[in-house]
């Protein structure tokens, strides 16, 4: 099983070369491999993408409140759609998906079930808001192979204006 983790605040162009990248890398894979992805916009949304047309089969983790899926944050609730129609299976996990930090926990739960992370990482530390150096961490700890992805030209929004259009490489 593979996963994906990796920073939010992606440009649209970044998160065009981060699928195509993606994908390039997932039919590379040995037939079988299957992926796992977390809902929600952004990198989830590439990476289900891309494996589904690389020939992967796909699990989507929805946030789950008892036995009933919770309520995404409306950013993620299109990008969740689509990713329910990409998968072969679907599983609910119980945590808030509006809770940073249930939601790293969430992404821990799902490393841990991984043989390979895939990391769309600039390499930056944490910073209180982004749990992506944290979570390369966490998986590499505990001996699970972790590949950075993060092609030319890519780049993250500005901490200043998040949702803007300033661009920082």
């Amino acid at each position: 099983m593979i996963a994906v983790v990796g920073h939010k605040d992606l440009s649209s162009s970044t998160l065009e070369l981060v699928e195509a990248e993606l994908r390039v890398r997932l039919e590379r894979l040995a037939q079988g491999t299957a992926a796992l992805v977390r809902a929600g916009a952004g990198v989830p949304l590439a990476f289900g993408r891309a494996a589904r047309e690389a020939g992967r089969k796909l699990t989507v983790l929805l946030p789950a409140q008892g036995v009933v899926p919770a309520v995404l944050p409306q950013h993620d609730r299109p990008a969740a759609g689509e990713l329910l129609v990409l998968a072969e299976h679907v599983r609910l996990l119980a945590f808030d998906p509006a809770d940073r930090d249930a939601c790293v926990s969430a992404d821990e739960r799902l490393v841990k079930e991984c043989r390979t992370v895939f990391a769309v990482w600039d390499g930056s530390p944490s910073d209180g808001r982004d749990a992506t150096a944290h979570l390369v961490a966490f998986a590499r700890s505990r001996g699970i192979g972790v590949e950075v992805v993060w092609p030319e030209g890519a780049a993250r929004l500005r901490p200043a204006s998040r949702g803007g259009a300033a661009l920082r490489a």
